[in-house]
């Protein structure tokens, strides 16, 4: 698995997910940053998430700055509720410009959002759970899932793979798949309520490590790489971002390095049209 996936744009906003893009011209798809926007502490400053109580207007100019940078009008995006289930729905541009502007008017109790159709920019939120983004090049077919704890042991990257498979009639040899910048397990310590939910998904799996009675470092990123194997996809067709959202403060926000009080970063993908 290459783990060179995510490089710094020449903005500081934003990092392109670079071996797919460079294979495809039409492809935008990356990962935002902490920098570059005009919110506050202590959201500053380029929060882009509309549900953790910063000043509305400064979240949709910094959403605003991000289209502007990519050419991509907020018009032709698309945002989901994320409610950390495992609930996966195509979209097409009838729905574009959902939940730009109003959290509520996202694509409702949805966490995995995916498209072949052009000019419809796909994104969700997240400050340490781990994005997923999919690519079937050869059915010009994207998508990306929001995998915390919860959506991870639901199994959310096993559900799009197999709505692409069953429903879209992917062969899932064309499936790759990237996970992106999330916490790790440097930095991610759990109890035994969530190990054992992770066990009951993943019983041979070698993504966990007890350090106490009751205290586990858990590797979200191994583990949904894991449940994409499960699935079919092939271990040279997946892509992990080396960066943990909790360490590298100067990066990216951190739900629990911030105890809370913190913004969301952007995970996007779409083709463009020329």
């Amino acid at each position: 698995m290459n783990k060179a996936a995510f490089t710094k744009s020449h903005h500081e906003s934003f990092m392109w997910l670079r071996p797919w893009m460079d294979e495809n011209s039409q492809l935008l798809s990356g990962f935002t940053t902490k920098n570059g926007g005009i919110s506050e502490p202590p959201f500053t400053s380029f929060n882009l998430g509309l549900h953790v109580h910063d000043n509305k207007e400064h979240v949709i100019l910094n959403r605003k700055l991000l289209a502007n940078h990519l050419n991509m009008p907020l018009s032709n995006w698309v945002c989901a509720e994320q409610v950390h289930n495992s609930v996966v729905q195509k979209v097409t541009r009838k729905q574009s410009g959902k939940g730009m502007h109003a959290y509520e008017d996202g694509i409702a109790q949805t966490d995995g959002i995916y498209t072949n159709e052009s000019n419809v920019l796909l994104a969700l939120c997240y400050a340490d759970c781990v994005p997923l983004y999919f690519y079937a090049p050869n059915h010009h077919m994207v998508g990306l899932a929001h995998a915390g704890w919860q959506g991870t042991v639901k199994d959310i990257a096993g559900e799009m793979i197999r709505k692409w498979v069953q429903e879209e009639q992917i062969p899932v040899e064309d499936i790759y798949a990237a996970v992106g910048p999330a916490i790790e397990s440097c930095c991610y310590i759990v109890d035994d309520r969530v190990i054992s939910a992770v066990n009951e998904v993943a019983s041979s799996a070698d993504v966990y490590v007890q350090i106490s009675p009751n205290q586990y470092r858990l590797d979200l990123k191994k583990l949904n790489v894991y449940l994409m194997k499960k699935a079919g996809v092939n271990e040279a067709n997946i892509i992990v971002s080396s960066h943990c959202t909790s360490c590298e403060d100067d990066l990216f926000f951190s739900h629990r390095r911030d105890q809370g009080k913190t913004g969301r970063m952007f995970s996007f993908i779409g083709f463009k049209e020329d």
